[in-house]
């Protein structure tokens, strides 16, 4: 254990909270990678998680990603005097919500859906889905982080990214195989890149 606190960066201890900074929200803004996926993921996760369960995350790998991105800026420790106020989403709402029914999708790949059909909406709620049924009773923590993680989404960029994590943990679970077709459906169900 160490008792000392080093000036910028202490060491997080489990119970403490993340929030991001204004530098994470604008590395989290469409068009703007910096980071790895992981990294990114991550960031998407953490605004008032408790360090131990970002930590957690791709098998024990959160802690190190957790440890940099508390040094390089991205996150600050809730209630410490650098914690920004979180700040509501700056991102812009241009694009209208279109309503439809979520997707009833079976394990094997159906037919790619319409232009008009494609939507956040609709990625996200198969995205839901399949987060409930591959991990909710495995891993409810895991999936817990995914589904917010999803509701927090709000562009083609963020979504892919979540997506990305989450079909790594899929093929983790159930195989390459079973990953690839989650993969081909959410990509016949997202928004067509501009």
């Amino acid at each position: 254990m160490q008792a000392s606190i080093v000036a910028n960066v202490p060491p997080p201890p489990h119970s403490m909270l993340l929030l991001k900074t204004d530098k994470a929200r604008l590395e989290l803004s469409p068009g703007v990678r910096t980071l790895s996926l992981r990294e990114r993921s991550l960031l998407l996760l953490a605004d008032g998680r408790p360090a131990a369960e970002l930590e957690a995350l791709y098998h024990g790998a959160g802690k190190d990603i957790v440890a940099r991105l508390l040094a390089d800026g991205y996150l600050v420790q809730a209630g410490g005097a650098a914690a920004p106020a979180p700040a509501p989403a700056a991102a812009p709402s241009t694009a209208a919500v279109t309503r439809q029914a979520p997707s009833q999708a079976p394990p094997e790949t159906p037919p790619a859906p319409s232009n008009a059909l494609r939507s956040l909406a609709g990625a996200r709620m198969y995205l839901f889905d399949i987060c409930e049924r591959m991990f909710a009773r495995r891993n409810p923590a895991l999936a817990q982080n995914f589904l917010e993680a999803l509701r927090g989404a709000r562009d083609r960029d963020s979504m892919m990214d979540v997506s990305e994590a989450l079909l790594e943990e899929i093929e983790l679970l159930a195989g390459p195989e079973r990953a690839a077709i989650v993969r081909q459906r959410m990509e016949q169900l997202l928004p067509m890149p501009a």
